[in-house]
């Protein structure tokens, strides 16, 4: 990796290497570039270069009216695209002081908790796979396809879902639908411990990323990281149990949070534990959720031309990558007058670039995976 100089004396010096991993690299999980600055095989710096995939997307929210943006909230994070249809829902629905009807809020988190699932279930085989582990892969990908059965069966869609609405959800549960959720749960949860025995304790993996790019609980709540990568470092923060929203505070669920059982707390197998744990959390909100499913209407009645009085809001929600932000603003049109967006993926690729420092190349490909950036929640 790096350049050897013959010295006058005979002597071997080494200078610095620049390379160059993404944003084609399947490692980076999606258009993502980093810069890395290398002596041999040990990193100084891996500097990130974003803006491969910037689809100016909140500007979009402009130009398409209220209604129009739903279907283009899902790009914002099409790995867990459920919850950010329900938090333009939320903002919008907080500046117009619309009521959602308590099953169109039951229906959301049925919804939210299976995308989430789906998303823990794809970080899961990737960070595996890119470390070398392909078995792990196959088998979380075979559970993701059976919940994806199940979205496509509520909403039509297996990726980009357009299922919320502003006022609710666009179609109430089908049919059969609860017991089907169950019936799932009952096999999935069992597949969980199967997963523990295939990449948790394996002793190659426990020494690829225990000890691993550790980051403390200051350091994280000082780079703004969300979510699992927030909560492996010790800190004990989820908006579902902090600032309840739809109807969170209806369930007993508990919040992984990291203690260092491998390596240090915070490290690459921190992040990548609090995600499985997290999907056990997940399957036991679902069972409450359908044991308390109430009757009545889905969706709120909005017009068609929504026009929510001038004003500004801001509203917060736990996605799969964390806390995730919206800024809304209102003039009293049938257009957004401002969208602004925060997301867990962009504050963590910020404390990438410290984190690399004296960390192998290898390292590099671990830490990514262990933060679960996907690309279009960094450009918008």
């Amino acid at each position: 990796m790096s350049v050897e100089i013959e010295l006058e004396d005979g002597g071997l010096a080494t200078e610095e290497m620049t390379l160059n991993m993404g944003p084609q690299h399947p490692s980076t999980h999606g258009v993502l570039r980093f810069i890395v600055k290398a002596d041999g095989e040990v990193m100084r710096r891996a500097i990130p270069d974003i803006g491969y995939l910037h689809r100016s997307i909140e500007k979009i929210a402009e130009k398409v009216g209220w209604h129009g943006f739903m279907p283009y909230t899902d790009r914002v994070d099409y790995v867990a695209a459920m919850t950010a249809n329900q938090g333009w829902a939320m903002a919008s629905e907080a500046l117009g002081e619309i009521e959602v009807p308590r099953r169109g809020e039951y229906c959301r988190v049925i919804a939210a908790e299976l995308g989430r699932i789906c998303s823990h279930l794809l970080g899961f085989g990737a960070m595996g796979m890119d470390i070398g582990a392909i078995t792990p892969f196959t088998h979380a990908l075979r559970e993701r396809e059976m919940i994806n059965d199940l979205l496509e069966e509520l909403c039509g869609a297996r990726l980009t879902f357009n299922y919320m609405r502003i006022g609710g959800v666009a179609w109430d549960l089908p049919p059969g639908y609860e017991e089907k959720v169950i019936a799932y749960l009952d096999h999935f949860e069992p597949i969980v411990h199967e997963l523990n025995d295939l990449l948790t304790h394996n002793h190659i993996w426990v020494e690829r990323t225990a000890g691993v790019a550790p980051v403390s609980s200051e350091m994280a709540m000082g780079y703004g990281l969300a979510g699992p990568n927030l909560r492996a470092s010790g800190v004990n923060y989820d908006v579902r149990k902090n600032k309840p929203y739809s109807v969170y505070e209806d369930f007993d669920f508990n919040v992984p949070v990291g203690a260092g059982e491998k390596g240090a707390v915070g490290d690459c197998w921190e992040r990548y534990y609090c995600r499985l744990r997290e999907m056990l959390e997940s399957a036991k909100i679902l069972r409450q959720a359908i044991e308390k499913l109430p009757e009545g209407p889905v969706i709120a009645k909005v017009p068609r031309n929504f026009k929510p009085p001038a004003g500004e809001v801001h509203i917060n929600l736990e996605t799969a990558r964390g806390d995730m932000d919206w800024y809304v603003a209102a003039d009293g049109t049938e257009y957004p007058y401002r969208v602004h967006i925060r997301t867990g993926s962009f504050a963590a690729m910020s404390i990438i670039d410290e984190l690399s420092a004296g960390l192998m190349i290898a390292d590099l490909v671990a830490v990514i995976a262990s933060f679960d950036i996907v690309a279009p929640e960094v450009d918008r």
